[in-house]
């Protein structure tokens, strides 16, 4: 398959007082056409951050480096005004807070048709009618009222439902979805799921789910990228990371995941807190709270190998997982 995106090298820094974090380190991943890659890992590993870099809106104090390819355009350290060519056509995202995404003060029609008239020259009429055929593509009833309401008129998984009809107007290449059910309710959430799948595949878009939820990735995602303290450990088929995960802490978000076959009185949650990414640990960033570390795992740090069939991880621990296969 045709890849979209390529990155490579990509760094993620920001500049403090008297130091600077490094949000994200040695990141390297492609996506495909028509691809749904999954970013996962708990709050604080970089996740959004990294994409922030590749859409070129990182905070005042962030700086990004190495390459983010979109065919022969590098995004990383693209100017403003040159991103603003991309962004909404040929790559979009949609954002963790719909409601504070969303201009409270202008109603649905007018946010959307400006996306129309900046990237495709429609004229306002065009535009309008055009905004208002998505809001019913993607699942909006009486999409004309809705389209003339404003967004605090409107619920959360409308408001959501809008940002994903903003982000699909131009048929984008590459769609980033940042969270995209945190905080809707379980009904809602499995509707805007099966929304993604359906729009993916009408528009052949590629799409980025980046989500700490492993239950929203299963039905979803072709591929997994399982992110710890900026950097990742694993990548692999959703399939063979749930199924046969070979880094700790894929095992450990995996053992955290409530699973409806198997009841048991209590998770088994990881145990600690996520590093600060101020003042990593030395060695493998997750051995404080990793049960399966050795000597080696607390001087030096694991690089992301290739361990075949399209497999990496960033460990070297090689033994059998105490907790065994995850179903």
């Amino acid at each position: 398959m045709k890849t979209v995106l390529s990155v490579e090298d990509m760094s993620v820094t920001f500049a403090l007082h008297q130091s600077e974090v490094h949000a994200v380190r040695e990141m390297n991943f492609s996506l495909s056409e028509g691809e749904t890659l999954a970013v996962v890992g708990e709050s604080g590993s970089g996740k959004s951050q990294a994409f922030l870099a590749i859409m070129g809106l990182l905070a005042k104090n962030g700086q990004a480096g190495g390459r983010a390819m979109m065919g022969d355009i590098n995004l990383i350290g693209m100017a403003p005004r040159q991103l603003d060519t991309h962004r909404g056509k040929d790559i979009a995202m949609i954002f963790q807070d719909p409601m504070t995404s969303l201009n409270p003060t202008l109603k649905v029609k007018t946010q959307l048709s400006e996306v129309l008239v900046k990237h495709r020259g429609f004229d306002q009429r065009k535009a309008t009618m055009a905004a208002v055929e998505m809001l019913e593509r993607v699942g909006i009833p009486e999409p004309v009222k809705r389209a003339n309401a404003y967004p605090h008129e409107l619920s959360g998984g409308m408001r959501q439902r809008v940002m994903i009809a903003m982000a699909l107007l131009c048929q984008p290449k590459i769609l980033i979805a940042d969270e995209p059910t945190t905080a809707l309710d379980v009904t809602v959430q499995a509707q805007m799921l099966d929304l993604f799948k359906t729009l993916t595949d009408d528009f052949g878009t590629s799409l980025v789910l980046i989500t700490h939820d492993l239950g929203v990735v299963a039905g979803v995602a072709d591929r997994m990228m399982v992110m710890y303290g900026g950097r990742a450990v694993e990548k692999g088929t959703v399939d063979d990371l749930f199924y046969d995960p070979r880094h700790p802490y894929t095992l450990g978000l995996l053992h955290s995941t409530p699973h409806i076959a198997h009841r048991t009185a209590r998770l088994d949650p990881i145990q600690g807190l996520p590093p600060s990414l101020e003042h990593l640990p030395k060695g493998c960033s997750f051995n404080p709270r990793c049960a399966f570390a050795f000597d080696r795992c607390l001087a030096e740090r694991p690089p992301l190998a290739d361990t075949g069939n399209g497999r990496e991880k960033a460990c070297f621990y090689e033994g059998p997982m105490a907790y065994g296969k995850v179903a």
